[in-house]
């Protein structure tokens, strides 16, 4: 690997990146683990590399997960660094919210820092939503939005499925909060406009991150922006057709190239299948290194 990116120059930015929908398990050391792993190769080869690690704060919650109040209902499709944190019985931390900003993603983001901490890893931070709110998303998604025939024969092309008649590279927010339920009904820079089921009308700015690009988008775009030249993540998004193989091609439409890539196999656990945060199938870093030295965890894992 540090060959392969000898190749490409001498500076190196490798991204890992991770949705905290819930608890962070040991399935997400291995990303993690990797990523160090390929730092700590392009350094002994002379190289210079940093290893950041991107926190898709951007994503909305999808459901009211089993850890979770039902008061949580009133969030799905909002953003998890715009949401309060759960408390200890599972409800909005509504004073924490207020008077700190502590989001549901920096809840479930922290015990994770701190166990990376233990086995001497510390990445350099990227908020998914801050980068959307300050305008770095902007760029990519101007050039979707002003071509969305092209993302969509890229993506059905690639991908060999057929996107939805609907189907806009950009998915708005609509003013209560909320990315779900919206119908894009035309777009002129840099306002996306919408309505919602209720028949309910209204616009989004891209500038100003109001919305999102779909992942297929969102993930090709931020490693302009954000410079990446590497970066490892799993089968999933590593399949034929799958998020990696449409994003390299609409990379090259941003105008940058696609990062070196490495496919690593997800971690189950005997009988259960594979790790979830959301579902709450997980052994947690914490526990881990409880049980074993953070040495041979690392060792165990990567």
């Amino acid at each position: 690997m540090a060959q392969r990116l000898a190749e490409r120059g001498s500076h190196h930015i490798v991204a890992t990146g991770i949705t905290p929908s819930g608890e962070f398990h040991i399935g997400h050391l291995r990303e993690i683990l990797t990523g160090d792993m390929i730092v700590r190769a392009a350094k002994k080869a002379g190289l210079e590399a940093e290893l950041v690690f991107v926190v898709d704060n951007a994503d909305p919650l999808r459901k009211v997960y089993p850890f979770l109040d039902e008061e949580y209902a009133s969030f799905i499709g909002h953003q998890l660094g715009s949401i309060p944190a759960p408390d200890n019985d599972g409800k909005p931390d509504w004073e924490r919210f207020e008077r700190e900003g502590w989001s549901y993603g920096d809840h479930f983001l922290a015990p994770f820092l701190e166990a990376l901490k233990e086995i001497g890893v510390v990445p350099r931070l990227l908020p998914n939503l801050e980068a959307y709110q300050t305008g770095k998303f902007a760029p990519a998604a101007k050039m979707a939005c002003d071509q969305p025939e092209v993302i969509r024969e890229i993506i059905e092309r690639v991908s060999s499925r057929e996107l939805p008649e609907d189907w806009f590279p950009w998915q708005p927010i609509h003013t209560n909060g909320s990315l779900d339920g919206l119908t894009v009904t035309g777009y002129e820079y840099p306002f996306v406009h919408w309505v919602d089921s209720n028949g309910d009308a209204g616009s989004s700015d891209i500038t100003k991150g109001e919305g999102k690009l779909p992942w297929r988008l969102d993930w090709p775009a931020k490693w302009g922006f954000n410079n990446i030249t590497c970066e490892p993540f799993g089968k999933d998004h590593g399949a034929a057709g799958g998020s990696y193989d449409t994003g390299k091609e609409i990379a090259r439409f941003f105008g940058h190239e696609p990062p070196v890539p490495l496919t690593y196999e997800w971690i189950s656990l005997r009988g259960q299948g594979a790790m979830s945060s959301s579902t709450g199938n997980t052994v947690g870093p914490i526990e881990a290194l409880r049980l074993v030295p953070p040495e041979i965890l690392r060792f165990l894992i990567a």
